[in-house]
């Protein structure tokens, strides 16, 4: 009934592909718009676990953030993530720097009780970031605000002030390198994820309080978002979101 064409254009029109970064890859990685899409995985990652599952439970089209493919392909492992797409004849369509810089932001704010009030910056006419303004709130508080709304087993942080955090910045994924920005539009916090050591440092220096609360755990909201939108202007197609879609990385807080 619907067809991998369907399913792309509908992500246009939320998150315009020609918003994506020179250096990405989002749009059709695998397989071609006429191909079937009435059963859609979703996933933050097209890890080898979520293409096998796809492959396992008969699912036509992965709708993932980061794209499956980034970089140039000279030699295809039949073993390998898209090898075993391929083979099974499983299409993917993947929306990274385009749902960032359209959508991510806005519910990554939304899930943690924030009001975006501008953007941090602006990158090729596309907003970046989130700026929001707070009636006050301490480190340790929005500490655990990241931790709750987000799952995220730990969240990093540098304690620059101990005052209320009234003007916070927010960044899914990687925006370490965002800093000068967030500092430039007088903010006091900044949650976003990936932080280096000295980001970490330059931060502390300059009087700005950085959350790390983990690249995964602020860009998951992607599947569900993913989910809703697919579910109401696809009602007869069949989307879930993946059981292997998951942080590989594991975290051991010692007891």
């Amino acid at each position: 009934m619907y067809t991998v064409k369907d399913i792309y254009d509908k992500i246009e029109e939320l998150a315009p592909f020609c918003l994506q970064e020179g250096y990405d890859n989002s749009g059709l990685c695998v397989g071609n718009m006429s191909r079937p899409a009435d059963r859609i995985l979703i996933s933050l990652d097209c890890t080898k676990d979520v293409a096998l599952e796809a492959a396992e439970k008969g699912y036509q089209l992965i709708v993932t953030h980061h794209p499956v493919i980034f970089r140039g392909i000279k030699q295809l492992d039949p073993d390998s993530v898209v090898g075993i797409l391929a083979a099974n004849g499983i299409s993917v369509i993947s929306a990274h720097t385009n749902f960032d810089s359209a959508v991510m932001n806005n519910i990554l704010c939304e899930r943690l009780g924030l009001v975006p009030a501008g953007c941090i910056t602006e990158e090729h006419g596309a907003e970046t970031g989130c700026i929001c303004e707070h009636e006050g709130i301490t480190a340790e508080e929005l500490a655990e605000v990241c931790r709750k709304k987000l799952g995220t087993p730990a969240v990093r942080y540098d304690k620059a002030n101990s005052g209320l955090l009234k003007r916070i910045a927010v960044c899914s994924g990687s925006g370490g390198s965002f800093l000068s920005e967030v500092l430039a539009k007088g903010c006091d916090g900044y949650i976003t994820g990936d932080v280096k050591h000295d980001v970490f440092i330059d931060a502390y220096n300059a009087g700005l309080t950085v959350f790390d609360a983990g690249h995964f755990y602020t860009e998951d909201i992607f599947c569900g978002y993913m989910l809703d939108m697919l579910k109401k202007n696809f009602p007869q197609a069949e989307a879930a979101i993946a059981d292997s879609s998951r942080d590989v990385v594991e975290w051991y807080i010692g007891g």
